[in-house]
């Protein structure tokens, strides 16, 4: 038999036992609850958090100077996955980024602000009258020309090296924004309005982070951008997060246009998070601003219906992400999803774990739910006693037994 024919033949075999034994080849791991991770790029951890975040979390996220925390934190833990903090978008002078007439050791950029002034002007992007644009609201954040070819090699270059360098397991690459006026109302020279001005800084930052993400992959670690507004483009989340994973910093955030619901199910996002995390292969690191109860509830419960092995979810209680952050459903033992997430007529999505059931309300009308009988009856929400129940719109339930395992129940983390 020729050698080709042979390996089909060998090849089917094999799968064929993997059928039979119940497992795929590279069948990637159960889908559990949402796991939890930290954007610690506040305040430099104090030990207490550092030993916190090593028990809880399984990703961190920290400030390039934070050599000492991210090797400890591999010391308590040696599974945490820790990402460096890194800007795609800008360069910085103020104080920490810059000594004086020479940049630091370590940048929250991947280019510093006096190599670009000393050698390459030409990097900071400029407006209509030729100035340099500095970002509103973050003084000395200086906006840079990311289409550059030149601009683009520096930036991978100097991160790919300080990232294998100091032993990091990868970059959280913030800004990647889809438009510019989050920051600044200035128009790119060269562009005739802002439109354009952020068709071109959308096409610079597909370029930095298809660059950048195959230097780093190729070196065995992951790039995870920051992606701002991916529902505003078709297929700009799958591109972007296809080297290691994406960042989310508004997920589950109800609408402010009047039309209600949750802003996370509109557009085309949503069908790329469930995706991304079906797959289990790259992280979708969640994070959803936490002003009460009904946030909570609606961040972790969307994210439930996405989790898969590396889906992480953050309730940010601080828009500086000061403090490590945890909530009391991520001890409530939901276990293994026994289900992929299912949207109802309604517009309900509902998915059912093995210790309990979520159901997200997305709309913005209030929806009819009827949850499981033998998950109602053990349930700690004592409001289903009566099913079917109506849920509010941008609203969520979480149902869970009142007391979860004991190998999940966690600790709440002290404050400064």
């Amino acid at each position: 038999m020729p050698k080709k024919s042979l390996s089909r033949c060998c090849a089917a075999a094999l799968l064929l036992l993997g059928l039979l034994s119940g497992s795929a080849p590279d069948a990637p791991p159960a889908p559990a609850a949402p796991c939890a991770w930290w954007y610690g790029i506040g305040e430099p951890p104090t030990p207490a958090e550092i030993g916190f975040a090593a028990r809880h979390y399984d990703l961190v996220v920290l400030n390039a100077t934070e050599t000492a925390a991210m090797r400890r934190l591999r010391a308590l833990n040696p599974e945490i996955t820790v990402l460096v903090y890194k800007d795609l978008a800008s360069t910085r002078d103020y104080p920490g980024a810059v000594h004086g007439d020479r940049d630091a050791r370590y940048l929250p950029t991947g280019v510093g602000y006096h190599a670009a002034e000393d050698g390459h002007p030409e990097w900071f992007a400029l407006d209509g009258t030729g100035r340099r644009i500095e970002w509103r609201s973050y003084p000395r954040h200086w906006q840079m020309a990311v289409w550059h070819p030149d601009y683009r090699e520096s930036w991978t270059a100097a991160v790919l090296a300080e990232v294998v360098r100091e032993g990091w397991d990868g970059v959280l690459a913030d800004n990647d924004f889809s438009t510019l006026r989050h920051y600044s109302d200035a128009v790119l020279s060269g562009t005739a309005d802002a439109e354009e001005t952020d068709r071109v800084l959308r096409g610079g930052l597909d370029a930095l982070v298809a660059t950048a993400g195959e230097a780093l992959r190729r070196a065995g670690k992951v790039l995870v951008p920051n992606i701002s507004e991916s529902r505003l483009t078709p297929g700009r989340w799958s591109a972007h997060s296809r080297h290691g994973g994406g960042m989310e910093e508004s997920f589950g955030l109800r609408g402010d246009d009047g039309a209600g619901g949750v802003l996370t199910f509109r557009g085309d996002e949503w069908k790329q998070l469930r995706a991304s995390a079906a797959l289990g292969r790259s992280w979708l690191l969640l994070v959803t601003p936490v002003e009460g109860g009904r946030d909570e509830r609606v961040g972790y419960a969307s994210a439930a219906l996405l989790a898969g092995p590396r889906t992480c979810w953050s309730g940010a209680r601080t828009p500086d992400y000061r403090d490590p952050d945890w909530s009391p459903h991520q001890g409530t033992g939901l276990g293994e999803a026994v289900e992929a997430a299912r949207r109802l007529p309604s517009g309900v999505w509902t998915r059912r774990y093995a210790h309990g059931w979520v159901a997200v309300n997305p709309t913005g009308t209030t929806a009819r739910v009827t949850p499981p009988a033998d998950v109602a009856a053990t349930a700690s929400v004592a409001a289903i006693a009566e099913a079917p129940l109506d849920l509010p719109a941008a609203d969520a339930l979480i149902l869970t037994p009142p007391t979860p395992p004991a190998s999940t129940t966690r600790p709440t983390p002290q404050g400064r």
